[in-house]
């Protein structure tokens, strides 16, 4: 049982219009938005100001939608977020780039370094270390800078915070997994 109940249609003609912004044509508003929609004036500001938007969060399309989409699958593991991960993986991370293989081993607790670049390896060791240390050390820095300039991590960085935060709020809300399984994992 969702502990905030989400909201329910009919919806208000201003959280309709942000979720037809949001979803494709015919497709169910995921449960975590309807949760969010709770808090209205709050939701309503996430859209317009373009913080969250049809592929998430922060999506200025800066990085690559493969990388983007490796760390927030690689950010939900770390941050135990399930929901979130079956969220993505249910709906967007095959069509970002990512094969069946490559989404199950975002699970594993070593990533098999035979599926992924070393800049893909790099960006997964980022995620772990914000996640689940609070810190960069030197070594990991000095790995990401071979393949990242600052304004890179700079983003990756702040993506890997809000689905952190994402994390936190479904950890609060405890949303339904939403049925969407387009990939069937």
């Amino acid at each position: 049982m969702p502990r905030i109940d989400p909201v329910a249609p009919p919806y208000s003609a201003a959280v309709q219009q942000r979720f037809a912004r949001l979803m494709p044509n015919g497709m169910p508003p995921p449960a975590i938005f309807r949760a969010v929609a709770r808090n209205e004036p709050l939701f309503l500001q996430l859209v317009d100001s373009g913080l969250l938007g049809p592929t998430g969060l922060l999506d200025r399309r800066a990085l690559a939608p493969r990388l983007r989409e490796l760390l927030i699958l690689r950010t939900c593991v770390a941050a135990r977020n399930d929901y979130e991960w079956h969220l993505h993986v249910d709906t967007i991370s095959a069509r970002m780039g990512l094969s069946a293989e490559q989404i199950a081993d975002t699970r594993s607790d070593v990533p098999d370094p035979a599926l992924w670049s070393e800049t893909e390896q790099a960006a997964m060791a980022l995620a772990d270390a914000l996640v689940r240390r609070l810190d960069v050390d030197d070594v990991l820095y000095t790995r990401l800078r071979e393949h990242h300039d600052e304004p890179a991590l700079i983003e990756m960085t702040q993506l890997v915070g809000l689905y952190t935060g994402v994390a936190m709020l479904v950890a609060l809300a405890r949303p339904e997994r939403d049925d969407y399984r387009l990939n069937k994992l």
